[in-house]
């Protein structure tokens, strides 16, 4: 029996369930130990194209590749048991029409087992969203900030400051839930947006620097553990790694260049044991 089988993971009709519950626990993760550590405590693991910028360096999460999220996603995939995962389609993989966001969400849950696929939601994906739900595939949307649409947008900013814009974010959250979104992710709006998007929409909404008033929340996780110099100003530090892991390396080097090994040493040999 292989392992996935032994263990029930949360699925789609559990995260709808969320709608006006208890808050859903959200997490990013893009690797197997991570994901193993972060699997009791969440409800969704999403493996996002973040992972271009936290982990590959990347100014932006446009130059994700397809091979990048599957690679990832199979690795959350073997770390986790429980959780729900949920797999970023990368910019590019989905906006042409609806065939091909079929086709390359396909091969992502097909080649890393995952439970949905996740698209920044423009005015245009309703019908990519609808097309993947009718042919099996659960798809969580995403509104407001949409970090693929940075070269538009001249930079990562806040969504919803005009009444048009505002009407926008609204329309296209709609959208989604109607074209049979099972969540939505609001990212960088206002509390009042985010009140009032969760409001009109009949699935669970989880945000991202847009409040508590959402039905859950979702962090970056390496921003949540302090990894970095600098977090997004609505991201609570719950620990600061990036001290521990500096700090860790330079005692290991202070060892090293003192030939200082603490504990038992032993020696290998190659040679095969005499009979």
């Amino acid at each position: 029996m292989s392992k996935q089988s032994q263990t029930t993971r949360k699925t789609v009709k559990d995260i709808a369930a969320a709608k006006g519950a208890t808050p859903l626990v959200c997490l990013t993760a893009y690797d197997a130990p991570t994901a193993a550590l972060l699997d009791s405590h969440a409800d969704v693991l999403l493996v996002g194209d973040s992972v271009g910028m936290v982990v590959h360096g990347l100014a932006s999460t446009v130059g994700v590749t397809m091979e990048m999220m599957i690679l990832h996603g199979q690795a959350v995939m073997r770390g986790s048991e429980r959780a729900f995962v949920v797999v970023d389609m990368p910019f590019g993989s989905y906006e042409t029409n609806a065939d091909q966001a079929f086709l390359n969400a396909a091969r992502i849950m097909k080649e890393t087992g995952c439970q949905a696929v996740k698209i920044e939601s423009g005015a245009y994906a309703a019908h990519q969203i609808s097309h993947l739900v009718e042919r099996g595939v659960p798809v969580m949307g995403h509104v407001g900030l949409r970090p693929q649409a940075i070269n538009v947008e001249g930079g990562f900013r806040a969504k919803g400051r005009t009444v048009s814009e505002r009407d926008r974010v609204v329309a296209e959250a709609r959208a989604a839930a109607d074209a049979g979104a099972f969540a939505i992710v609001i990212e960088g709006v206002a509390e009042d947006l985010a009140a009032e998007i969760t409001a009109e929409v009949t699935c669970p909404t989880i945000g991202i620097g847009a409040s508590a008033a959402c039905d859950g929340q979702i962090l970056v996780t390496h921003d949540m553990l302090g990894l970095f110099d600098w977090t997004p100003k609505f991201v609570r530090r719950y620990a600061d790694l990036a001290s521990v892991v500096s700090g860790a390396a330079a005692a290991y080097a202070e060892d090293v260049r003192t030939r200082r090994f603490p504990g038992k040493t032993e020696t290998y040999s190659l040679r095969k044991p005499e009979a």
